[in-house]
């Protein structure tokens, strides 16, 4: 396999709980053999110390000086300064204003240009290029974790406009029932509707156990899912009928519940707009732990 450095690009995918590295062969669509780390990250860490892990993370990567670097970071950001605009959105909150390009410009030894892209665009494209949704022309990706993030992918470039994209080609923009979305569907708005629904005084489960109590009978915690992603259904149903994609592809920690979300999910699409759903594909991540990563290799190609 080849390791010339035009082939081949260093990518990151930064979350809310953990930062990824890779080393991936654009000439074969692939993260090179044992070339794949995680980290653990603190998205309330101040700037020095994410910088630091970060570099950290990319540092346990075999690399090549003046190696591209292309990584997939959650918004607001400005991808093309490379400035953190956080504030407000319950992490990252001490990196506002923050030049972060600069930042790994010097933490990251040998890096050449650092690009950075929308993490949810990242997950899309990567499905789009090596996943689920390979072949496609027009591609809807939904990412469900600590948000809900979004992509509108179009032969393999990332929209921001057009028929049934929403503003800057982000639902989590998107209202339901006067609030916004993410308030219906992320991991604290399930954490959140179980507790009110069990009677507790604050949430105190997380999504991945509500989500085992559902499986094993608790008719609570199924109905928590089940309303929660008819509703993504419903809010999603006008946009994707006028995108018109050939598959929407759902990825994100939470897409790990998948046996809990495809039926409400496509409950909620058929039940607001009937005629459309038979015109595109609902599918989970082909590629749910690295989809991002992959994308971010294929960004840098842009």
């Amino acid at each position: 396999m080849s390791t010339d450095r035009g082939t081949i690009v260093s990518v990151m995918d930064v979350g809310g709980t953990h930062v990824s590295a890779a080393n991936v062969d654009l000439s074969t669509r692939t993260i090179l053999p044992e070339q794949s780390v995680r980290s653990p990250l603190d998205s309330q860490a101040g700037a020095e110390e994410f910088v630091a892990t970060l570099a950290g993370c990319a540092a346990r990567l075999p690399t090549v000086s003046g190696r591209r670097w292309s990584i997939a970071v959650p918004g607001p950001f400005d991808y093309a300064r490379g400035i953190a605009q956080y504030e407000g959105v319950g992490k990252f909150d001490a990196l506002r204003g923050f030049d972060l390009r600069t930042a790994l410009a010097e933490a990251v030894p040998g890096a050449g240009a650092i690009d950075f892209h929308n993490d949810a665009d990242a997950f899309g494209m990567g499905e789009w290029w090596v996943g689920a949704a390979r072949g496609c022309r027009r591609v809807v990706g939904l990412t469900l974790g600590t948000g809900v993030g979004s992509s509108f992918v179009e032969n393999g470039r990332a929209l921001r406009e057009g028929p049934g994209v929403p503003p800057e080609g982000r639902i989590n923009a998107l209202y339901h029932a006067g609030k916004p979305l993410e308030e219906t569907v992320s991991r604290q708005a399930l954490r959140q509707a179980y507790a009110q629904a069990v009677g507790a005084s604050s949430p105190s489960v997380d999504v991945k156990e509500i989500a085992e109590r559902a499986r094993q009978g608790d008719r609570t915690a199924a109905a928590v899912f089940a309303q929660t992603y008819r509703t993504l259904g419903t809010v999603l149903a006008s946009i994707v009928a006028a995108f018109e994609p050939e598959m929407l592809v759902v990825g994100g920690s939470i897409a790990a519940s998948w046996d809990l979300i495809a039926k409400p999910l496509l409950d909620g699409l058929c039940e607001a707009d009937s005629g459309s759903i038979d015109q595109f594909a609902v599918e989970p991540a082909l590629y749910p732990a690295v989809a991002s990563l992959l994308g971010a290799a294929y960004m840098a190609m842009l």
